[in-house]
């Protein structure tokens, strides 16, 4: 069986080596490319991968983001991370939002990435070994915590809203962006910054730079 794969990553270099190395492979098809979570969710709806290769820190719409909303409107599309960043609050956002694996680019071989890529397409999981026993531990102990002032507080639209803010977008870019009205974004922005006893558009920005959902 042929696994179908869409490839999400913001840098061009990097999918073009990763087809490239693919490419090669038989009983691995990339169908697709993204360079953005919201991107992704278009194609993921048009192509109906088995996995979604997925980068994390994208402009636009995050991976984690992208990862959750394929998760709930697509289930038979099963997300795995392939990021850069090892910062383990990033980590336990992906676990969160139903990444089915999480692995390195740094210390990934392709060899590697096509086992994660054949066990996740199974219905298995798949996590680089140097961090897979910290991480379930982690996740496990977040998971019986208060989680106050996380970005579970707010919802799927007020993560998109606040990521966009945060990346520089006005209103009425966002307002554009999302199809909404100028309105509706000035009251998503108040009733994040209500749920988070923030008062400005930096503490915003901060709060979504910890908590992954944009670069710095």
């Amino acid at each position: 069986m042929v696994v179908r794969v869409l490839l999400v990553d913001d840098h061009l270099i990097v999918r073009e080596g990763i087809r490239f190395s693919l490419e090669k492979l038989s009983g691995i098809e990339v169908v697709a490319e993204a360079d953005n979570g919201r991107m992704a969710l278009k194609l993921v709806e048009e192509f109906l991968p088995d996995v979604v290769l997925m980068d994390v820190v994208m402009p636009d719409m995050n991976g984690i983001e992208a990862t959750r909303r394929i998760v709930s409107n697509c289930p038979g599309s099963r997300v795995l991370i392939f990021s850069g960043h090892s910062d383990m609050q990033m980590i336990l956002g992906a676990l969160k939002a139903g990444a089915r694996g999480f692995i390195m680019k740094s210390c990934c071989s392709i060899q590697e990435l096509v086992r994660a890529i054949q066990s996740v397409a199974a219905n298995g999981t798949y996590f680089s070994s140097p961090v897979t026993e910290s991480i379930l531990r982690d996740y496990m102990e977040i998971r019986s915590k208060d989680t106050n002032g996380s970005v579970v507080q707010i919802s799927p639209r007020e993560r998109e809203i606040l990521q966009l803010l945060a990346e520089g977008k006005n209103t009425k870019e966002i307002a554009f962006v999302l199809e909404v009205s100028a309105k509706t974004v000035d009251t998503h922005r108040k009733h994040i910054m209500n749920k988070l006893k923030v008062g400005s558009i930096a503490e915003l920005t901060k709060f979504a730079i910890r908590e992954g959902l944009t670069p710095l």
